[in-house]
């Protein structure tokens, strides 16, 4: 069995889970370790590798907390920046496939649990949060997700700037997290920082393709 360790730690950032539950299909022959089938999405430039399934290592998955001092704006939503897909006592596996080219890595996660895990939708109010700090300021804010029949998914975007010893560096994620019955998929997606290039785009359209296709293969 595959060492859950291996499974990038970029997941950690995962900022929000998906939107309330709504009907959920029938999820009876799904199966995470199909997730290793959007591998034929990505051609030459693409380095693609694939980890698990294997035991669910909830620090892999928990919550990407900002440091103490933080201010937010509206000042009631800092909780949604601090969200978290999957609660610490959680039991299951997970399998993930990455894709990196382009100056892009893109990974995709599928996860089974033991039980439904409740959503954690950011309210309407939270769905732009500004945030700044000692040396640090930025933005997490909802964007479009796919519309999958039978599945409730939500879109993120984090922009996150630092600054230390007079130099500023900025990040990005795009996050998108499907839950359906015992099932999650997430996406993200970052720009890599390559030495001597400008940043990448990142392709939101191709995300979104990926999550319909990851709950696809993983629905069976």
């Amino acid at each position: 069995m595959s060492n859950p360790r291996a499974i990038p730690v970029v997941v950690c950032a995962v900022l929000v889970a998906a939107c309330s539950a709504g009907p959920q299909p029938n999820s009876s022959n799904a199966d995470i370790a199909r997730v290793s089938g959007v591998e034929d999405s990505f051609g030459p430039p693409f380095t693609v590798s694939t980890v698990g399934p294997a035991a669910i290592d909830p620090r892999l998955l928990g919550p990407q907390r900002l440091p103490e001092g933080i201010t937010f704006d509206p000042a009631d939503c800092g909780e949604s920046a601090d969200a978290q897909t999957l609660p610490p006592d959680v039991k299951g596996n997970m399998a993930a496939t990455t894709a990196e080219g382009d100056g892009v890595r893109y990974i995709v996660m599928a996860v089974e649990t033991s039980e439904p895990v409740p959503a954690n939708p950011p309210g309407e109010h939270c769905q732009k949060v500004a945030f700044t700090g000692p040396g640090i300021r930025g933005l997490v804010e909802v964007v479009e997700a796919p519309a999958i029949e039978g599945v409730d998914t939500v879109g993120t975007h984090r922009v996150l700037q630092r600054s230390a010893d007079g130099a500023t560096r900025t990040g990005e994620l795009y996050n998108y997290v499907s839950h359906f019955g015992n099932f999650i998929v997430i996406v993200t997606a970052n720009p890599l920082v390559v030495p001597g290039r400008p940043v990448a785009h990142v392709d939101t359209g191709r995300a979104r393709k990926l999550v319909t296709e990851a709950v696809g293969l993983i629905k069976g």
